[in-house]
């Protein structure tokens, strides 16, 4: 079932195309530049089950980057403790495209797989660093890694430095389990706007460098106001450092004018 996590990851993904790069390099170790093209892919695809109606498979995106060789490339946001039902949806997904585009020449069949990888918003202790397929065939067995990105593991330094700016959205997990003591510790909550106004100085700087555009700051802050929100809903002290319609947390404006919002 889809959540605010997917929405907002989908949406950054698929309206701050250039945020991608960077992740992709993480992810995968690549190196392109941030110049190459990015091409999105339908994210809908149907599976056929015999005897039944065909089911709808939705992935979070999948796309194709144009580099010196065109790869495509299958991404899923997940919140869930791992329980071994992704990795089904995943190469359900990955399985039911690849012969898609497939290739048949003189009898002979060729599919490519995606790419794919998992962003881990949670981090538990049965989070694995990889997943992998293994498929075993009449021609002998095949197996290959799928990447995790655990994105706790990730500081804002880091998120920074690497330029992993769609990250920023979800870095509100890794305060979740301080929402108890940020809700009944002013001292404590107050840390935390703090901490959003810093991130929100970060993106005016890269703003005025011309590393992000306008609107995709304001995507940034949107989304993180949106998966915020979510997160805190039973935090009710926690609920009001934010505003709905302008971002997650309040901070002090730093011209002194009065309160700015991010």
């Amino acid at each position: 079932m889809a959540t605010i996590y997917d929405g907002a990851c989908r949406t950054i993904l698929n309206d701050c195309r250039k945020l991608i790069i960077p992740v992709m390099n993480e992810i995968f170790g690549g190196t392109y530049t941030g110049e190459e093209e990015i091409r999105f892919s339908p994210n809908e695809h149907f599976l056929d089950q015999q005897d039944e109606a065909d089911k709808e498979r939705i992935t979070d995106t999948n796309f194709t980057v144009f580099g010196k060789i065109p790869k495509k490339y299958h991404i899923e946001c997940e919140s869930s403790l791992p329980d071994g039902t992704i990795t089904i949806r995943l190469f359900e997904y990955d399985a039911q495209i690849a012969p898609d585009e497939g290739e048949v020449t003189e009898e002979t069949l060729t599919v490519t797989f995606l790419h794919t990888a998992v962003m881990y918003l949670r981090t538990y202790k049965k989070t694995p660093d990889k997943m992998k397929y293994v498929l075993v065939t009449p021609g002998g067995t095949l197996q290959y890694d799928v990447p995790v990105m655990k994105v706790q593991a990730y500081s804002l330094d880091d998120i920074f430095e690497k330029r992993l700016l769609m990250l920023v959205s979800f870095y509100i997990f890794s305060h979740e389990k301080s929402f108890p003591e940020y809700n009944s510790n002013g001292q404590k909550l107050g840390e935390l706007k703090a901490e959003y106004q810093r991130i929100l100085e970060r993106l005016d700087e890269l703003e005025q460098q011309g590393m992000i555009g306008a609107f995709d700051k304001r995507t940034i802050i949107d989304l993180t106001g949106d998966v915020i929100k979510e997160i805190a809903q039973k935090y009710e002290n926690v609920q009001k450092g934010r505003k709905r319609s302008s971002g997650p947390l309040y901070c002090a404006d730093r011209s002194g004018s009065g309160e700015k919002v991010i």
